[in-house]
């Protein structure tokens, strides 16, 4: 049975900068890259945790997992070669609330995260967030020509329920290329 914590308000409130820890082993297939954790993911200790955030359904239906896993079963993505961080590791109310300087400096230690533990494939989810940290405004979703030593780069819009731009089919398709192909190469 899964391990299930809903936190209270204050709970979430006093999470502000906390760390929720990487998952991550070398070798991966994909490493899965958010902005930052947001305040009830620092509150329960868990990525995308937030009731309403979209990563667990729209990774399950892009093919990357069996079945609908919940964030408090986020260690069986080690099973299957995916793991998870993020570019800030501070958790915080919402990505507004980083600087220009701290995405950069967060893009710094995640390029140094990769080279030591080399997947396939990252996945940055968020392309606001990746254009301002690594200082490439006219980047679009998708495969980049730019890697990260041999890994290859991609950019997903964020799942979090608060990103309109992207309706929950949308996402889907986007991160079914980013499966199909880790399958093919």
């Amino acid at each position: 049975m899964v391990q299930r914590h809903t936190p209270t308000r204050k709970e979430i409130l006093a999470a502000e900068g906390r760390i929720v820890p990487d998952l991550i082993a070398p070798g991966l297939r994909v490493l899965f890259c958010g902005i930052n954790p947001g305040l009830y993911s620092g509150a329960v200790g868990h990525h995308f945790a937030r009731p309403g955030n979209r990563f667990w359904p729209v990774i399950h239906a892009s093919g990357f997992t069996r079945r609908l896993l919940s964030p408090f079963e986020e260690h069986e993505l080690l099973e299957s070669g995916y793991g998870l961080t993020n570019i800030v590791e501070r958790s915080t109310a919402g990505a507004r609330d980083l600087s220009r300087r701290e995405l950069k400096e967060g893009a710094r230690r995640l390029e140094a995260k990769v080279l030591h533990y080399r997947p396939r494939f990252v996945a940055f989810l968020g392309i606001g967030a990746y254009r301002t940290a690594f200082d490439l405004p006219g980047t679009v979703p998708g495969r980049q020509d730019r890697t990260i030593g041999r890994t290859a780069v991609w950019v997903l819009p964020s799942p979090s329920g608060l990103n309109a731009h992207y309706e929950f089919s949308r996402l889907v398709r986007i991160y079914s290329e980013l499966h199909r192909a880790v399958e093919h190469e």
